[in-house]
């Protein structure tokens, strides 16, 4: 009987998604392969994927519960999951992929790509004969974005691109470029699970000829085929100098962002290759080129990419574009001119005329580096105690770091001001500014 109770129990937390339920009662001896659906027997692994809850699925799993057992319809969890078209859920569910047998990866695989080909919403017409306008959503999974559709009753995400790819990189299954990238730009969105399951895939082959078929994408006539092409060879940066600590053709990218920054038509497709040229290093020349560009996303880029110190041509540009009519660009100029180490008196009032620009986030990019330059001055320290009046609590905060960093008398009375700091500012390197003036 206390046996029966463990399994109410489970199957109780796991209908209310509490993984750390969950988990306390499997420690505590509850079985998931007793546990079952009070609706409709199945074992309680089922109620986790058909409700997306990963994190209960993955509970489950670790403590005993059987991906692969077939159930009266003939499917198994693990088959449900990749049906229900969620990329985490698959994973939570998947397990150690060694176990699976060729006939059941095939199977795996073939329901993966024909929701993939056939999509959601027409399987869900099929396989419901509901003939009603489907309910669209997009949810968040870890950190990714997916689409939901709901039709006939029936519930799944949209994320079977995402299941194919991931199950064709688990079983080392070497999908053409041309394929994981078609997958990539049918959502052209960084943040969508498909676009970021092939760009990882691909990132993690680490040959040659990959790099070079994706590299090749460059000069598609699509600007997403083309965006994409940016983005793998930024999360390819970022995986090797995680990884290895560095990229081998570190170089030779840097040269084909300048190169391709050249040529690039699209705005959106050339401000990400700008991004990346200034992650590379500078540019002055390419920064002249675009600082009077109509397209202000191209504009924003500029100020990253002007080498220090500052030629007259820059600080020549810098000003035009700090008076930009777009917040942005504006910020980003006062930003780069407030780094400027030893900046002349103009350069400094352009800096301080920002700290009084309307748009707050101008505001709070100016006083940032006003706080910690080199602006010794009167008049900077005068603006640092002016934003202790504003009504953002980051802009005071930035205010009194400023004057603790000059140690002004007035520093406590200027932390006094901005007040309580919440958890977000556990680590905030601001809050020491007070210890330099106890």
């Amino acid at each position: 009987m206390a046996e029966q109770d463990d399994e109410r129990r489970l199957a109780a937390a796991v209908r209310a998604g509490n993984p750390e339920a969950v988990r306390t009662l499997l420690e505590a001896g509850a079985d998931p392969e007793e546990a079952v659906d009070g609706n409709g027997g199945l074992p309680v692994l089922c109620t986790a994927v058909d409700a997306f809850a990963y994190e209960v699925a993955e509970a489950l799993v670790a403590g005993g519960a059987d991906p692969d057992r077939e159930l009266p319809d003939g499917t198994t969890p693990l088959l449900r999951a990749v049906e229900g078209g969620s990329p985490a859920t698959v994973r939570a569910v998947r397990g150690e992929v060694p176990r699976l047998s060729a006939g059941q990866r095939e199977r795996l695989l073939a329901a993966a790509r024909h929701w993939y080909e056939t999509g959601a919403e027409e399987e869900l017409r099929r396989r419901t004969g509901a003939t009603g306008p489907a309910q669209w959503s997009s949810v968040e999974e870890e950190w990714c974005d997916v689409e939901q559709v709901s039709l006939g009753g029936v519930t799944v995400r949209a994320g079977h691109g995402a299941v194919l790819t991931e199950l064709e990189r688990a079983f080392r299954i070497p999908t053409p470029v041309e394929e994981l990238v078609a997958r990539a730009v049918r959502h052209p969105d960084v943040c969508h699970v498909d676009y970021s399951a092939s760009c990882l895939w691909l990132v993690q082959r680490r040959d040659r000829q990959t790099w070079s078929a994706v590299v090749a994408f460059r000069h598609h006539p699509s600007p997403d085929h083309r965006r994409f092409v940016v983005d793998y060879l930024r999360s390819r940066d970022r995986d090797l100098s995680i990884s290895l600590g560095v990229n081998p053709y570190q170089e030779e990218e840097a040269g084909l962002f300048k190169a391709w920054a050249v040529e690039e038509t699209d705005g959106g497709v050339l401000a990400a290759v700008l991004d990346a040229v200034s992650d590379d290093g500078y540019d002055d020349p390419l920064a002249l080129r675009y600082a009077g560009h109509p397209d202000p996303r191209l504009r924003r880029e500029v100020p990253h990419l002007f080498e220090a110190p500052l030629t007259p041509e820059a600080t020549a540009a810098l000003f035009a574009l700090s008076g930009d009519p777009d917040p942005e660009v504006r910020g980003h100029a006062g930003g780069r001119l407030g780094r400027e180490l030893g900046a002349a008196p103009e350069v400094r009032a352009v800096v301080l005329g920002l700290v009084r620009d309307p748009d707050p986030g101008v505001r709070a990019t100016a006083a940032a580096v006003l706080a910690v330059g080199d602006d010794r001055t009167p008049e900077a320290t005068e603006a640092l105690v002016a934003l202790l009046a504003e009504e953002d609590q980051e802009l005071r905060l930035e205010g009194a770091y400023g004057l603790a960093l000059r140690d002004d008398p007035r520093t406590r009375e200027a932390y006094e001001r901005v007040g309580p700091l919440g958890p977000q500012h556990e680590h905030d390197h601001r809050r020491g500014g007070l210890w330099r003036n106890p």
